[in-house]
């Protein structure tokens, strides 16, 4: 007699279990689908000249969805996604990323490091923190709180958080947007002016939107196989 089990298409389940929805492929479609997704990696880019164009909230939403499936620590889901689409608050986060860069350009940051960024035109104006419609602000639960307020673990927060950055980033790629990956340091002021909880810290600022018409990237060159894989 089976106790606390039941049984799907002769299988039986564990409590709490379910059977994996998984979809076996020959071995031409998933090299197809393989390099239809390096072409369209292949394509992303960093952009920082974005049309202040509104993008749908609709499209945000199934992205950040899409982030939300990603795997992490124990299952807690250690994030959240702050969307900031208001003038005011663009501009005030625009003001303060700015002086916190300033203080990295003139002492923070060694001269390697600054050389480093010269190719890619960089420097301590942050102007598409006001251009792009909209920014997304990736916050990593450093614990949570429980139903009845209690302080919670979580696990692996960092490359949980990374993860799920990383499904954030493609997704939105894939919907046809540009984003650029924006770590002003340090971020804590994000959590402030977003009126964000203890436990929630800054991780990653993404503003995202259509590029400019006459945008230009810098000509980089990615690692190739042989050094990337061993």
């Amino acid at each position: 007699m089976l106790h606390d089990h039941s049984r799907k298409n002769g299988i039986v389940l564990k409590p709490g279990f379910s059977p994996l929805d998984h979809q076996r492929l020959a071995p031409d479609e998933m090299q197809r689908r393989a390099q239809a997704l390096l072409l369209e990696c292949q394509r992303r880019r960093s952009v920082r000249h974005f049309s202040s164009e509104p993008i749908p909230a609709s499209v945000l939403d199934d992205c950040i969805r899409i982030a939300g499936t990603a795997p992490s620590g124990a299952h807690k889901e250690p994030w959240t996604f702050a969307v900031i689409t208001d003038p005011e608050t663009k501009g005030a986060i625009r003001k303060a990323a700015e002086e916190e860069e300033r203080e990295n350009y003139s002492g923070r940051m060694n001269e390697e490091w600054i050389k480093d960024l010269e190719r890619l035109g960089t420097d301590a104006e942050k102007p598409f923190l006001e251009h792009a419609p909209a920014l997304i602000v990736v916050m990593r639960h450093a614990w949570q709180v429980g139903a009845g307020g209690e302080r919670e673990q979580c696990y692996y927060t960092q490359e949980s958080v990374g993860i799920a950055s990383g499904f954030l980033l493609m997704a939105l790629h894939h919907a046809g947007l540009a984003t650029l990956t924006h770590t002003p340091s340090p971020m804590g002021f994000l959590a402030k002016l977003l009126g964000r909880p203890a436990n929630e810290k800054p991780y990653l600022l993404i503003p995202v939107g259509y590029p400019v018409d006459d945008c230009q990237v810098p000509d980089l060159n990615r690692k190739p196989l042989n050094q990337l894989k061993v």
